[in-house]
């Protein structure tokens, strides 16, 4: 798909209406698949995104964004715990976008494939993983367009890691800035 949208970039396709660029800051969270307290390592999460936009109803988004979690040794319900899932990785890859073409709040939902690269820790009762390098990922958005433009994005992102048994994410908000033809 990344390859389909930067030749069609490259071959000034006509079937793209416009091109921005969504920058987005929110509050990251890293947590394992299972886990016998219930944890989640908070941290940042920072994401850039090139966003074709094909329709008032579909985009192309090939995306580069940074997660960092820490564990802070405690459950949901501040107890202390050993468990952990912490995450320190760059994120790349590319989603299409469906959105509701409305002004003012436009829903939308994301899904795409990307690759994560940095370091990744999943201690639980059931898992055992420290793993460094490059693994896989399936992102996973949902959210509200706001704005007369739709140019402000509040949004819940989501990026599956099956390799090491967690998932990443982030309450962000973001800031879409046309770019002229």
């Amino acid at each position: 798909m990344l390859i389909i949208i930067l030749s069609s970039n490259l071959a000034e396709a006509q079937f793209i209406k416009e091109k921005s660029i969504n920058a987005q800051i929110g509050y990251g969270i890293s947590s394992p698949y299972y886990s016998v307290g219930e944890i989640v390592d908070g941290g940042l999460f920072l994401q850039g995104e090139y966003v074709l936009r094909i329709s008032s109803w579909f985009e192309l988004k090939p995306y580069a964004g940074l997660i960092l979690t820490s564990s802070n040794g405690k459950d949901l319900n501040d107890n202390p715990t050993d468990e952990k899932a912490e995450s320190n990785a760059l994120l790349i890859g590319g989603k299409i976008r469906v959105r509701a073409p409305i002004r003012w709040a436009a829903p939308y939902v994301e899904i795409g494939i990307g690759a994560s690269i940095g370091k990744f820790e999943t201690f639980t009762a059931f898992t055992n993983i420290n793993k460094s390098g490059f693994i896989y990922h399936i992102p996973f958005s949902f959210g509200l367009e706001l704005g007369r433009n739709n140019n402000v994005d509040l949004g819940f992102a989501y990026y599956f890691q099956h390799t090491v048994d967690q998932y990443v994410g982030a309450l962000a908000v973001g800031i879409s800035i046309p770019l002229k033809n």
